[in-house]
């Protein structure tokens, strides 16, 4: 039995490495070389408390204030404006207080596996060593602030997600570059780092193709198919035999599902970072201010900052100004923080008006399985993605129930 994988990404490998080990042969198909697209750029972080739909009223309320300030931490652009309304609209219906309550918990529920997942799959590749000791910090002014996250502390507290809160003395003896005007944190002791998130997805694809495994380069134009899936057709003309399909192109999976006529209202959240090498600074911990909407990680040999989102589809040109606005604010959080020897970068992440992934059975085609949407946690949710798809795909009751993440629940 052959099974396509489409998308080498950190879901993507991830999957076709646990297909492997369960006997399939398997074949991984990118546009691009493996881990290139938004696993190549992302924040480092395997974050299982930031699980929170992003619909809920605190967040929608502000947007539109956001999209009138051009160094707001959410931008549309005007141009992609009526395109994004559609999605939009489900994003706000995803605010109803039962649907969050029941979003939080379907988030819950994989983040609560996260953390050991991955802790699992670094050790099967030989690379414990690449994830840190250290947690995240959730640095705030003053209590003003702090009561203004209080609803995201409320919610761990409901799942029994572990943190910690501390003082300003407490915060600087953890991170001494901490700039005084911080004045209390909040500690998330699972929110660990990768040392180097690109290169977990090069050591899956390697140890992939050592046992066997095939990887094609090429843009994947349609299938063939009738009651079940039979091929997969590449732009150059290409055929590849399939009796089972997964698709997690991430941002690029709503062309995939809609040639397979299965449309999703799957958008693009365009991510930028600033990787930095010469910083000037040394940090342990991860942090995050959220009243600045940014993070700041160590991670592949430098210090990266990120956090702000772009809504402008798949072809618009990057905005570089996005990553400097982050840069700025970070310089807030960390004083002596120099931007030299660094590079920009600018990524699409997955984004559902609801927050929560497909993890699914094809609902027309069978043979056919997704597992896309993922937002900003595509690493933290990558191995246990490859377990539960794993065991769906070879007919195993997966240890948490898919029903909420079908693909036809739109």
């Amino acid at each position: 039995m052959t099974t396509v994988v489409v998308g080498a990404g950190i879901i993507g490998t991830a999957i076709a490495h646990d297909l492997q080990k369960r006997g399939r042969a398997v074949v991984l198909i990118d546009r691009d070389a493996p881990g290139r697209g938004a696993s190549f750029g992302n924040m480092a972080s395997i974050a299982v408390t930031e699980f929170m739909p992003a619909s809920r009223p605190s967040i929608w309320r502000q947007i539109p204030g956001w999209m009138l300030d051009p160094e707001g931490p959410v931008r549309v652009r005007p141009s992609y404006m009526p395109q994004l309304l559609p999605w939009f609209l489900r994003f706000v219906a995803a605010s109803r207080p039962s649907k969050l309550r029941a979003l939080e918990a379907q988030g819950a529920a994989l983040c609560a596996r996260a953390l050991d997942d991955t802790l699992a799959l670094l050790a099967e590749t030989g690379l414990s060593d690449q994830i840190s000791d250290e947690g995240c910090l959730s640095l705030y002014t003053d209590q003003a602030e702090f009561k203004a996250d209080r609803a995201h502390i409320e919610i761990l507290e409901r799942f029994g997600f572990p943190h910690e809160v501390l003082t300003a003395s407490a915060l600087r003896a953890l991170e001494p570059e901490l700039s005084d005007k911080i004045g209390m944190a909040v500690r998330f002791p699972q929110n660990r780092s990768m040392r180097d998130p690109y290169r977990l997805v090069l050591a899956l694809a390697e140890r992939f193709t050592a046992a066997g495994g095939r990887i094609e380069r090429g843009d994947v134009v349609g299938f063939a198919r009738g009651e079940a899936i039979r091929e997969v057709r590449l732009a150059d003309g290409r055929r590849i035999p399939a009796d089972e399909v997964v698709i997690c192109a991430g941002a690029f999976s709503a062309k995939l599902a809609k040639m397979l006529d299965e449309p999703i209202p799957l958008e693009t959240e365009r991510g930028y970072h600033t990787q930095i090498m010469a910083s000037g600074v040394t940090m342990k911990h991860s942090i995050i201010w959220p009243a600045r909407a940014f993070m700041v990680t160590p991670t592949a040999g430098g210090i990266r900052v990120g956090g702000t989102v772009e809504m402008a589809g798949l072809e618009a040109t990057p905005d570089y100004r996005r990553a400097k606005v982050t840069v700025r604010r970070a310089q807030e959080a960390l004083p002596n923080l120099r931007c030299e020897d660094f590079t920009e970068w600018m990524g699409h992440r997955p984004a559902l008006p609801d927050t929560v992934p497909i993890l699914s059975a094809s609902a027309k085609t069978r043979g056919v399985f997704y597992a896309t949407g993922h937002g900003h946690l595509g690493l933290t949710y990558a191995a246990t993605t490859a377990r539960l798809m794993g065991d769906l795909i070879s007919g195993k009751t997966p240890p948490v129930d898919l029903h909420a993440y079908r693909i036809n629940r739109f």
